[in-house]
């Protein structure tokens, strides 16, 4: 993969080996801190990550962010993926210095020039030599063992005034008429759940009702959340929320392997073969409009004091 003009190692000792990704079950994984990220990296995630960020558009009235930001000058977006946010926030905010960090440099090669990428890990001590007006942290439920931790780093690392923005999703998926008990859509989220916590890195409906609290005991102020959903496929008769619901169909099962095959396989034991069969369980359910479930998707942002 071509690396960008401005994309960079940290100061600590890396070398090439950082694109030795690891192999397994014909999937590809991070090498840099090798199995603290237990989702693939490969060009295929890539693609579906890519795909997300456009259903987050969607979903948020093309909004990149909620917190109120004022002329800021300097951003941080955690876990930065294929960079497309931070490529999306640059071209927004033309002025501000925006990193994207994460622990695969797998961002592209032509970017804005306020855009750097740099492969970091977020649980390490941040040693930024100046500090943020936003921290972003999109999708990583599963990605930290101590989120409150790393939401006092967020606000250790906050300029006075700078805001701390959390979006995340909901595991296992719900339902206003109980259509999703029972299923292997809900056994999948209860699975993945469980796997998260064996490893200790929880996720889903482990993490983001605490967001508030973490925030709070952080010292953040002025913390609000917005709540979104995503259906599960186009069963809402509401016209958004059905064209919402056929995207993130897409979005799901395009990403069931990525999902599931290093969690239970590494954490719960199972066979490729098994997860093969359970994915293909979980994607007729999520083709089932008869099942009317949904991920909670919230939004949670808070302001360091002035």
């Amino acid at each position: 993969m071509p690396r960008s003009s401005n994309w960079s190692l940290t100061t600590t000792s890396l070398s090439e080996s950082i694109f030795n990704y690891r192999k397994e079950h014909g999937r590809t994984y991070h090498a840099y801190k090798d199995g603290k990220y237990i989702f693939p990296n490969d060009e295929r995630e890539a693609d579906r990550l890519d795909l997300q960020h456009h259903l987050l558009r969607i979903t948020y009235a093309n909004k990149l962010f909620f917190a109120p930001l004022s002329d800021p000058k300097r951003c941080l977006d955690v876990g930065t993926g294929t960079g497309i946010w931070a490529i999306d926030f640059a071209d927004e905010f033309p002025e501000c210095e925006v990193t994207g960090i994460d622990l695969s440099p797998n961002q592209p090669t032509m970017v804005p020039p306020n855009v750097k990428f740099v492969v970091d890990d977020a649980e390490d001590v941040w040693l930024y030599q100046e500090k943020f007006d936003f921290i972003h942290a999109r999708l990583l439920s599963g990605c930290f063992a101590d989120w409150p931790a790393f939401i006092r780093q967020s606000f250790e690392n906050l300029e006075p005034g700078g805001w701390l923005e959390l979006q995340d999703y909901g595991l296992p998926v719900k339902s206003a008429d109980g259509t999703h008990i029972g299923t292997e859509m809900y056994r999948w989220g209860e699975l993945l759940c469980e796997a998260g916590r064996k490893i200790g890195r929880p996720l889903g409906s482990d993490v983001y009702p605490h967001f508030e609290e973490w925030m709070r005991q952080a010292g953040f102020v002025d913390i609000q959340t917005r709540m979104f959903m995503w259906p599960s496929n186009s069963w809402p008769k509401d016209p958004f929320m059905k064209d919402l619901g056929r995207w993130n169909q897409v979005n799901i099962i395009d990403g069931l392997e990525a999902f599931c095959m290093a969690l239970l396989t590494r954490a719960l034991g199972w066979q490729k073969s098994e997860v093969d069969v359970f994915v293909a369980k979980i994607a007729a359910d999520f083709r089932n409009k008869k099942i009317h479930a949904y991920f909670p998707m919230p939004v949670v942002f808070g302001r360091k004091p002035w």
